[in-house]
C-alpha cells in the first residue's frame, strides 16, 4: 500500500503538524506502507547547518532515511519568515501521483501544497483524506483581522467535506470540523513521547547553568505569536513576583516567532529567553529541569507541549480550551485558568511554588495522564483507519468492462 502525504510544513521546520505528520510517515513505513511526501523547501539558515532533530520517533530513520521526499520552491512568509509558502506547482504534484501511483492521499494542511494534492488526487480517481490540525479562524482574530474568520471557515469546510475521511487530535477540535461540513471527522491523533519526555531527564547541570538554582521554575515552550498569548503567561508570571517577592521564581521561555520582540519588552526581571531549542536533546532535559508549565492559548487543537510537559512530570498551569481541555483536569494533574487571565495565572503559580506537595501531586497526576497516551496504539488506528477508507473506495469505483 503506498500513501501520498501533502503537506505544507515538514522538518526542519518543528511545529506541531509537522512532528504529528512526521510520525505518521514513520509509523506508517514501519507497519508495511510506502509513503512519498511534497512538502516545501526548506533553505539551510548557514551553508551546510545541521537539519535540526525532532526527537526519539525520529531515530529510526522513518523521516529521512529511504523515504522519497519532493520539496516544491518556496518563499518566506511576510511578517514570519520562519513559515514558508510553496509555490503553486500542480504539475509537479502530477508527476509525482503519476509515478508514485498511491492507493490513498492525505493532505495534512489546508493550504497551497495540501488543496492542490485533493485536486490532483481528485482528477485521478484517487480516496483523500484530511488533518484538522489547526484553527485557522480563531488565528484571524488573534492576529486582529476578526472579519476573516467567517471567510476562512467557509474554506476550512469546503476543504475538509472533500475528504473521506478528517483526522483530528481532540473531541473540541472533531466536533468544530463537523460543523464546517467535514462528511467523516474523527479523533486521532492524542499522543506524546514518553520515552524522550520523562523525569529522568531532569538536570542539576541545566539548571545550574541557566542560573536558576533552588528558585521554582515556571516554562513556556512554544512559538511567541499572537494566538499562543504569550503575554498572559508572561503578564501572570510577573505579577506572581510582585505579589510574593520572599519566593524565588524564575520563568524560562523556549520558542521565537513574530512577537519576541515586543515580548521581551513587556517581560519581568528573572524571565530567561532560549530561542529554538533542538527537539532531540536541548528541550528535553529543560521540561524535565523545570518545576511547572505555563500555557495561556486558546487556539490549540491539541496542544502537544501541554502532553510533553505532562509526560516530564510538570504540572500545568492552563486554559482548559480546544485540545487542552481533553487532557487538562484542574487540581488533578494541574491548575485549570480562565482564558486572558493573568491574575489567574499568578495566584496558581504562586499556589505551586508556596505549596510543593500540591505540586508534587498535580506532577504525578500529569505524569499518569501522560503514559495513558501511547502513540503505538495510535499509529495502529491510522493503519486501519487509511485500510478502511481504501476499501471502501476500491468498493465504490465502477467495475472495468470485461475484455472482448
Amino acid at each position: 500500500m503506498r500513501v501520498l502525504y501533502c503537506t505544507d510544513t515538514w522538518p526542519p521546520q518543528v511545529n506541531g503538524v509537522s512532528v504529528v505528520t512526521s510520525l505518521s510517515v514513520d509509523g506508517l513505513r514501519a507497519r508495511g506502507w510506502d509513503a512519498h511526501v511534497i512538502a516545501p523547501r526548506y533553505p539551510d539558515a548557514t551553508p551546510g547547518a545541521p537539519r535540526p532533530r525532532l526527537g526519539a520517533a525520529f531515530r529510526h530513520g522513518g523521516a529521512t532515511a529511504g523515504l522519497g521526499i519532493t520539496s516544491l520552491a518556496s518563499a518566506p512568509l511576510p511578517l514570519y519568515p520562519d513559515v514558508r509558502l510553496a509555490v503553486p506547482d500542480v504539475g509537479a504534484i502530477g508527476a509525482v501521483v503519476a509515478r508514485f501511483r498511491p492507493d490513498l492521499v492525505h493532505c495534512a494542511t489546508e493550504f497551497v501544497i495540501g488543496r492542490l494534492g485533493q485536486l490532483v488526487a481528485g482528477r485521478a480517481g484517487l480516496p483523500v483524506v484530511s488533518s484538522f490540525h489547526t484553527d485557522f479562524g480563531r488565528y484571524a482574530a488573534a492576529y486582529g483581522a476578526p472579519w476573516l474568520a467567517g471567510g476562512i471557515r467557509a474554506y476550512l469546510g469546503r476543504f475538509h467535506a472533500r475528504a473521506a475521511r478528517t483526522f483530528t487530535p481532540s473531541t473540541a477540535s472533531r466536533d468544530e470540523v463537523r460543523r464546517l461540513g467535514a462528511r467523516d471527522a474523527v479523533v486521532w491523533g492524542r499522543g506524546v513521547d514518553t520515552g524522550a519526555f520523562t523525569p529522568a531527564r531532569r538536570s542539576l547541570t541545566l539548571r545550574q547553568r541557566l542560573g536558576l538554582g533552588d528558585a521554582f521554575t515556571v516554562l513556556y515552550v512554544g512559538r511567541l505569536a499572537p494566538e499562543k498569548s504569550v503575554d498572559v503567561v508572561l503578564d501572570g508570571f510577573a505579577r506572581a513576583v510582585e505579589e510574593r517577592p520572599d519566593l524565588p521564581l524564575r520563568l524560562v521561555v523556549a520558542g521565537a516567532g513574530p512577537s519576541e520582540r515586543r515580548l521581551r519588552h513587556r517581560a519581568a526581571p528573572h524571565t530567561i529567553w532560549l530561542g529554538n531549542l533542538d527537539r532531540a536533546t536541548e528541550l528535553p532535559p529543560l521540561y524535565a529541569s523545570a518545576d511547572c508549565f505555563a500555557f495561556a492559548s486558546t487556539t490549540e487543537t491539541l496542544g502537544l507541549v501541554v502532553l510533553e510537559a505532562m509526560a516530564s512530570g510538570l504540572p500545568v498551569v492552563a486554559v482548559p480550551a480546544g485540545g487542552v481541555s481533553d487532557h487538562l483536569r484542574d487540581r488533578e494533574n494541574g491548575l485549570a485558568v480562565p482564558s486572558r487571565d493573568a491574575a489567574g495565572f499568578a495566584a496558581a503559580i504562586v499556589a505551586l511554588a508556596s505549596d510543593r506537595a500540591l505540586s508534587a501531586r498535580l506532577a504525578c497526576g500529569a505524569l499518569a495522564t501522560a503514559r495513558a497516551l501511547d502513540w503505538a496504539h495510535e499509529l495502529d488506528r491510522l493503519d486501519e483507519s487509511y485500510r478502511e477508507v481504501c476499501d471502501a473506495a476500491h468498493a465504490t469505483r465502477p467495475a472495468s468492462p470485461a475484455a472482448g
